[in-house]
């Protein structure tokens, strides 16, 4: 990614998520390490314009599926209707079969339906009566939840949280730039028909250039240190799997390779550890992100120069 491109979609970003440059460069970051990713915060944040925003300037297909409790799997997936003509069952696809997708506040959906979305995102395909239709490609879903002290969510488990790669939150804007939203003609701009910037082919092409990324291997041993540090010592209440680890690295190789370099230093495992590790790390009891930063912890109790 040269500089050139990489500004192109900063300003346009910035110019419809308004003050939160490092929310949208992580964001980035978990498009080209081919990961998915979670936002969590109250509604009205901007969590939909972001989505909206990022399948425009990527030319990708877009769908939003919202989660209520009465949505069923099928809903999402799709399912076999009976065409009358030919007298034979024909798949229907559902909303799930599109490059980008929005699974708007997903934990209020029930636990069948949110864990339908497992093999989507982990195998980049679904299966429906005994036959498997692969997904469109390049496949990402954006979930958004809300906080679970809201009326009406469900806490997603640990297997699926660790299905996103990343998971954020916006936040409130500051005093600027909600003043200049409000400024703005008609209010915040709409990310609805961006004009595309980045072809949906070269975003593949990204994605594999940042798989080649190089990682010394004094960078996977402070990985493995930070890891191993969250399974040895008392206070963490999930330790760091080894998929963990290794979305650790994959995020990392994507930082450095947004920053126009072919190999990993210490900082980019630092710039991208708490949004890959955070909702890992943390218990479902864990009512907020104030309870306790465990990734700040972690990168605190470990030296990146040890031997």
């Amino acid at each position: 990614m040269n500089s050139t491109q990489y500004q192109a979609l900063m300003n346009t970003l910035s110019q419809h998520i308004l003050g939160k440059p490092q929310q949208i460069k992580l964001a980035l970051a978990c498009m080209l390490a081919n990961g998915h990713l979670l936002i969590e915060d109250l509604p009205g944040m901007g969590k939909t314009t972001l989505s909206h925003a990022l399948a425009g300037l990527f030319g990708l297909q877009f769908s939003r599926i919202q989660f209520t409790s009465d949505l069923l799997p099928a809903d999402m997936l799709g399912s076999n209707i009976f065409n009358s003509r030919t007298h034979e069952f024909e798949f229907r696809k559902g909303p799930v079969f599109s490059q980008l997708v929005l699974a708007d506040e997903i934990n209020r959906a029930s636990p069948k339906t949110q864990s339908a979305l497992l093999e989507a995102m982990e195998e980049q395909q679904v299966s429906i009566d005994g036959q498997t239709f692969a997904l469109p490609q390049p496949f990402f879903v954006i979930g958004t939840q809300n906080p679970s002290y809201q009326a009406g969510t469900y806490p997603l488990p640990e297997s699926q949280l660790d299905r996103f790669l990343m998971r954020i939150s916006l936040g409130y804007p500051d005093w600027e730039a909600e003043k200049t939203m409000l400024n703005q003609s008609g209010g915040q701009r709409s990310a609805t028909g961006l004009a595309e910037v980045i072809s949906p082919t070269q975003l593949a092409l990204w994605q594999q250039q940042v798989s080649n990324v190089h990682a010394a291997g004094a960078v996977i041993d402070y990985i493995l240190r930070l890891v191993t540090m969250s399974r040895t010592t008392p206070g963490y209440p999930h330790a760091l799997s080894p998929r963990a680890s290794k979305a650790i690295l994959q995020a990392a190789k994507a930082w450095a390779f947004m920053h126009e370099r072919d190999y990993i230093v210490p900082e980019d495992v630092q710039a991208v550890f708490e949004a890959v590790t955070e909702h890992r790390l943390r218990s479902v009891n864990m009512e907020s992100a104030q309870d306790a930063v465990l990734s700040q912890r972690l990168l605190e109790s470990v030296d990146p120069l040890a031997a």
